[in-house]
């Protein structure tokens, strides 16, 4: 079984702030369940490389629509062959469950 299968059978919950941000201790588990993700002060981000333009971009686009499934959206930094997939929850100024949550569902991606 995926080690990440946990993170995406959860869906992301609404953040408005007033949580804590993840603490070290909380990240490195969850962090353990991703491939290839690397946690950055207050993110954690992956590239993702593919073949060509076209291919980058039907990434991008299934990163956004499943973005707006869990209303959690990561910042996307996109050039020829590759995408730079950050995730943060802004509005604790740190880490939640839902950056794991969704990290995890961008891998699956590549499972379909």
């Amino acid at each position: 079984m995926d080690a990440s299968c946990d993170l995406t059978a959860k869906t992301c919950k609404p953040c408005e702030g007033g949580i804590p941000p993840l603490t070290p201790a909380e990240i490195a588990p969850l962090l353990a369940k991703l491939d290839g993700w690397e946690a950055a002060g207050s993110e954690i981000a992956k590239t993702h490389r593919f073949p060509d333009y076209y291919q980058t971009l039907a990434f991008v686009n299934a990163v956004a629509w499943l973005s707006h499934r869990e209303n959690h959206h990561p910042d996307l930094e996109v050039g020829y062959n590759r995408c730079r997939v950050r995730y943060s929850t802004h509005a604790i100024g740190g880490l939640s469950e839902n950056d794991f949550i969704c990290a995890a569902k961008v891998d699956s991606l590549f499972k379909l």
